[in-house]
């Protein structure tokens, strides 16, 4: 099967708690899914993409739901396998009253540790037009899986597939520099770089954009994407800057997720062709519609949802 995009990394049980405020007052919970990679891959196949994921689950109830969930959501789940005596992983949510919050991860022992890099193989990335990776997988286990990146993105040059690359740096799964050196391994094979002011900080030492697209040239990235949240975005592709202004949300609701929506919509835009600034206006209004919904990925939305909000399709809603 033929794909648009392909994602590798984990996918957990998110408990998202019933009350907002700090999570040691929380007396009950919801239970979803989430997780960087498995929100994007959602992303991109609602967006109408052929989506492929690479991950690995407990061979348990919440592997399965999680199995299905993608399933159903038509991402193409070959290349994803349930395994036994890994527990899938699991994150509590601390939302408060402004929508922020923090994410708490029990990720020990984590079925991904069973990944390797065989599990990559020509088949998986052969006919797949954008590799996304993003720093989430590689804190799981660096020491192992800097290692099934690099395979992968070797894999994926040499059949001609874009590499793209968010840091999404949780410093509760790795250190600063860890994750300073490990990812900016990466930068010399990759093609898109999609990240936030404070991510980019660590990595170049600067949150200056002009500065942060001269390290990406001296690596050869040519597309840089910097999201910017409330201020919008800013986007470089060859040689070109444009400022984007946000969309703004009718409410903020839950902030989980936006990040993961603007690099589909963004990759969305560049596999159509278009123009920097459609590209950017498009994953700005994803972005603003996953604020605007609870939940790590159910803001996330489908394509003529997009257009509309955009103002280039009609919806008749009665």
């Amino acid at each position: 099967m033929k794909k648009d995009v392909i994602t590798i990394g984990d996918a957990m049980i998110t408990f998202d708690p019933s009350q907002r405020g700090p999570m040691r007052y929380a007396s009950s919970f919801e239970r979803k899914a989430g997780g960087a990679e498995f929100n994007f891959a959602i992303g991109c196949s609602r967006l109408g993409l052929a989506t492929g994921w690479i991950s690995r689950l407990g061979n348990d109830e919440f592997g399965r739901y999680i199995y299905n969930f993608a399933r159903g959501e038509g991402i193409d789940v070959q290349d994803v396998h349930l395994v036994d005596g890994y527990p899938t992983s699991v994150n509590f949510k601390e939302v408060m009253e402004d929508g922020t919050g923090r994410t708490f991860y029990y990720r020990a022992n984590s079925p991904m540790s069973t990944l390797t890099e065989d599990s990559i193989t020509e088949e998986c990335l052969q006919t797949a037009k954008v590799l996304h990776i993003t720093g989430v997988f590689t804190a799981i286990n660096p020491s192992k899986h800097v290692d099934i990146v690099k395979h992968a993105i070797q894999l994926a040059k040499r059949h001609g597939c874009l590499v793209s690359l968010d840091p999404n740096i949780r410093l509760k799964l790795w250190s600063q520099e860890e994750a300073r050196a490990v990812l900016t391994s990466f930068l010399p094979d990759v093609d898109v770089l999609m990240t936030g002011l404070d991510e980019a900080e660590l990595l170049f030492g600067t949150n200056e954009p002009d500065e942060i697209f001269n390290h990406c040239k001296q690596y050869g990235i040519q597309t840089l994407a910097l999201k910017l949240g409330e201020n919008g975005a800013v986007g470089y592709q060859n040689g070109r800057k444009v400022i984007a202004e946000a969309v703004p949300p009718q409410k903020v609701v839950d902030t989980v997720g936006a990040g993961d929506g603007f690099d589909a919509g963004f990759i969305y835009g560049l596999l159509q062709g278009w123009q920097l600034e459609r590209t950017l206006r498009f994953a700005n209004t994803i972005g603003s519609k996953v604020v605007s919904v609870y939940g790590d990925n159910e803001g996330l939305p489908y394509i003529d949802e997009v257009l509309t909000a955009l103002g280039e399709k009609q919806v008749v809603e009665r």
